[in-house]
């Protein structure tokens, strides 16, 4: 019962591991004693999150589009070359974009469902030779996606229609991936988080404090390091290792309020 939790020599891969949850998350794994592969379009970004991280752990920096699939295929040639199994991969990159509904550009709603549902879907169809692998060593491998709770419940305040679309279809695609690989030894969970300090959230927080945000909240506080990387380590640990399919909101109780 002790080693629950453990994740030690796992090697894991975060996209948009650069900043927000995703750097969350890839603390996480390090100070736990995992190999972490971060992602990020911003190179220069990118790099500088690498030597924060590197601070705890084995961490490996590789720049890439995932807005593309020859930029997915690019990043995962990438992973093969220097692993021969992929025990944890977590899809955190994401983008939004809000505007009213009469003048919502189709630019936004494509490079929104582009990255936050059609990317996944193809980082797990090109990584799958390496979750595989994973999975025949004896443990079952993770994807986690990150969703959101705005795929969950709908804030009217926030015109942002391509994002609560999409996050609501990476929900979706987390319960069909997971019935379609669990005989492959792969487990497929979705993580919903709700307040969280990111460049998403940034504006909301030039306008309001934390405690003013968060004051409806059950629990009257925004999510932290430890609650995204703790959720992150129990899917990718023996913890979970029956759990396939579900996703977790992870929000301080905001979706259970309505």
């Amino acid at each position: 019962m002790q080693n629950l939790f453990d994740i030690a020599g796992k090697v894991a891969v975060v996209t948009g591991g650069s900043r927000g949850i995703g750097a969350m998350i890839a603390r996480g794994f390090l100070e736990g004693g995992a190999k972490v592969y971060i992602t990020a379009r911003k190179v220069d970004e990118l790099n500088a999150a690498q030597r924060e991280l590197a601070v705890f752990g084995d961490c490996v920096a590789i720049p890439s589009d995932l807005s593309s699939v020859a930029g997915i295929e690019a990043f995962a040639g990438a992973i093969a070359e220097r692993e021969e199994h992929l025990d944890i991969l977590v899809n955190n990159a994401g983008a939004t974009w809000g505007a009213p509904v009469e003048s919502f550009p189709e630019k936004g709603w494509d490079k929104t469902m582009d990255l936050n549902v059609k990317a996944p879907f193809f980082l797990v169809q090109q990584l799958l030779p390496l979750l595989r692998a994973a999975a025949g060593q004896g443990e079952r491998a993770r994807v986690i996606n990150i969703g959101s709770v705005n795929g969950l419940s709908i804030d009217t305040a926030m015109q942002n229609f391509a994002y609560t679309a999409s996050k609501a279809a990476i929900h979706h695609l987390t319960r069909h991936l997971a019935v379609e690989l669990a005989g492959a030894g792969i487990n497929v969970n979705a993580i919903a988080p709700g307040l969280f300090p990111s460049q998403m959230t940034a504006y909301m927080m030039e306008v309001a404090t934390e405690e003013q945000l968060s004051a409806n909240f059950p629990i009257p506080r925004m999510g932290g390091l430890e609650d995204a990387a703790g959720t992150a380590i129990f899917l990718s640990s023996r913890a979970s290792e029956w759990m396939t399919g579900q996703v977790l909101a992870l929000d301080g109780g905001m979706v259970a309020r309505g």
